[in-house]
């Protein structure tokens, strides 16, 4: 089923089109906020923001406007990060909240939320202190505890997209933010592009928007292709065996999210180099670790394959999945119960990562050359980041509109079949 507009906005389906109105709502406080500046700050007086500029991106140019929500959502996607990595029988605490269902996730958000807040202070005052020139600590203390209120106040936007509107709140803001700063960066791109070179300018604008439809359809395609693992039940015969008895495996399980996590750990070297303020440090990180320079460029693409697996495995779990079935009386087909199912299934996801994160990589790493090649290195990557992170989120927010349409049907239908 493919929901439309139309079916999504008519009248029947109420509490949807109140939810994307809701989502909608939020998102208008979100971009008034970014450009709410700081008290005590002169926007002028900034520096070239540099190795935040895809911090930036992501904030809607909250960043560059030294908006009270300049930090955005990217301290609690940093303690996402650690406290994930943590939870891999690094810290028994951590490992054991994570097996235990939904409390023990309730509480692991809980710890995730106090090291984003501590993380966004850290953060604020490393900000702060590299770009906010002529002021004594106590005004960068300030700085630092409204950077991380902003901060606060947005994981609570989030969150109330999560409960009352449509879509995973964090994305959606980061989404937000990316949207908001595409026509500025189209902007600047006709402007290099066409500024000195006249025809040729204009044939490698064009190239440029050609590689943005690339992405959009690789991402798509990405993101909807799925592998089905065929289910049977020991109460059902084979006569009556239903191609609907499927587990379906996407090619890539872990969505936007390694990219999203990628560009954020690509980003702390820089943010360091910038707080440390020592020049060979700046030299280093711009020369090895920035995304355009070589060095950079494969551990982005590291991260992406890394993270691709680490969240795939996080979301899906083998001996979760084969408990689950054993339970319900369940097997896949020329495959015995217990451990052949766990590493059948193992063997099924490991492939299936292979593929989706090639895909995802050779996605992130087209505008990156492209970049280098037009010597437009900046704005593609960043770019190139953005309509990713974009184009994934929309297509899982639709998603769950459809499946919360679906859902609505089906209720409606058993209540007039009653």
């Amino acid at each position: 089923m493919f929901a439309t507009v139309k079916q999504i906005f008519a009248p029947k389906n109420k509490e949807i089109r109140k939810r994307i109105l809701f989502t909608l709502a939020v998102l208008f406080v979100f971009k008034l906020g970014t450009a709410i500046v700081i008290p005590g700050v002169n926007v002028a007086q900034i520096n070239n923001l540099g190795f935040f500029e895809l911090l930036d991106v992501m904030g809607g140019g909250a960043l560059s406007n030294v908006s009270i929500f300049a930090l955005g959502v990217s301290p609690y996607i940093t303690a996402s990060i650690i406290i994930q990595l943590l939870e891999m029988d690094i810290v028994p605490y951590l490992a054991e909240l994570s097996k235990q269902g939904g409390t023990g996730r309730a509480k692991l958000n809980q710890i995730t939320r106090i090291v984003g807040i501590i993380l966004a202070f850290v953060q604020g005052y490393m900000f702060s202190f590299t770009y906010i020139k002529g002021h004594n600590v106590t005004e960068y203390m300030l700085f630092s505890l409204v950077l991380t209120a902003g901060t606060c106040f947005v994981l609570w936007l989030a969150d109330q997209i999560t409960s009352k509107g449509v879509g995973n709140g964090t994305s959606i803001i980061i989404m937000a933010g990316i949207v908001s700063s595409m026509p500025n960066m189209f902007k600047n791109a006709w402007t290099t592009f066409t500024g000195n070179s006249g025809n040729f300018g204009i044939a490698l604008f064009i190239a440029y928007v050609l590689v943005y439809i690339a992405l959009i359809i690789g991402i798509i395609f990405i993101e909807t292709s799925e592998r089905r693992i065929p289910i049977q039940y020991s109460n059902k015969t084979s006569g009556t065996f239903s191609n609907q008895n499927y587990i379906p495996f996407k090619l890539n399980s872990a969505g936007v999210m390694p990219v999203i996590f990628a560009s954020a750990l690509i980003t702390i070297p820089g943010v360091i180099a910038g707080f440390i303020n020592k020049q060979g440090f700046k030299d280093f990180v711009s020369k090895w670790l920035n995304m355009s320079s070589g060095t950079g460029f494969v551990l982005y693409i590291l991260f992406i394959f890394a993270f691709s697996y680490f969240y795939t495995f996080l979301q899906i779990k083998p001996k979760e999945m084969a408990e689950n079935l054993n339970k319900n009386g369940g097997y896949i087909p020329g495959v015995r119960p217990g451990n052949e199912t766990i590493n059948y299934v193992n063997k099924v996801l490991k492939n299936l990562t292979v593929f989706g994160a090639l895909g995802l990589a050779f996605l992130a790493a087209l505008p990156i050359i492209f970049g280098i090649v037009t010597k437009l290195g900046g704005n593609i990557t960043l770019g190139g980041t953005g309509i990713l992170i974009v184009i994934g989120v929309c297509l899982e927010t639709y998603k769950q509109i459809e499946s919360q349409l679906v859902s609505h049907t089906y209720k409606r239908g058993r209540r007039r079949s009653r």
